[in-house]
């Protein structure tokens, strides 16, 4: 059974239908990730040297306790996945589950810091050797983002970009997306794009 991180704040809330993340502040640190986005990259190591682009669509969800990531990277790969991430109050940090459709099962975590929200996972290469690797979200506005798959075999002293991903905000009309908050403590500013992928965990 999972662990649940802590009870509904009152018997109110619970009757009133409110939910205890709705208006806790780290739950809104990447409420800068939500909406439909527009993803270009250039060639790069993971997308085969090849440019392209995506989509992907970033959603609340569980009351405002989860962020659902939806990419689709085709036609310019055959990459499509999704993700789930909240914060959890017991560790403090940001935690995230990608799958995709290549049998890929990957679990980061992080924390919003300094403008930019980084996600860690140590990963195991087929040799055995262990690394790092991480997703950053940065340059973190309204209606667009970069987003970065990266590796290192320093245990994080350097870094190297596989993956360079720009976001930019898809605005259907007569919708308004919510602007991206710029206090870290009020929302943060995202894997694989979006923090989405990572074609496979030894990548």
């Amino acid at each position: 059974m999972p662990e649940q991180q802590s009870p509904p704040q009152s018997s109110t809330q619970v009757s009133q239908g409110s939910s205890a993340c709705e208006h806790a502040p780290e739950f809104r640190q990447f409420d800068f990730w939500v909406g439909e986005w527009e993803l270009t990259w250039p060639g790069s190591e993971t997308s085969g040297g090849k440019a392209g682009r995506g989509r992907n669509r970033i959603e609340r969800a569980l009351g405002d306790c989860v962020i659902v990531e939806r990419f689709d990277g085709t036609p310019a790969m055959r990459l499509q996945g999704m993700s789930v991430s909240t914060f959890n109050r017991r560790t403090g940090k940001w935690q995230q589950t990608w799958v995709d459709n290549f049998g890929s099962y990957l679990d980061f975590a992080g924390e919003f810091k300094d403008g930019r929200m980084v996600l860690v996972r140590e990963a195991v290469a087929p040799d055995g050797k262990h690394f790092l690797q991480r997703m950053v979200w940065k340059n973190i506005q309204p209606d667009s983002l970069d987003w970065s798959w990266e590796r290192s075999d320093d245990g994080g002293q350097s870094w190297r970009v596989l993956w360079p991903i720009h976001y930019q905000r898809v605005r259907s009309p007569g919708t308004t997306n919510r602007p991206a908050l710029t206090t870290p403590g009020c929302r943060g500013n995202a894997p694989g794009p979006l923090g989405v992928p990572r074609l496979r965990a030894g990548e």
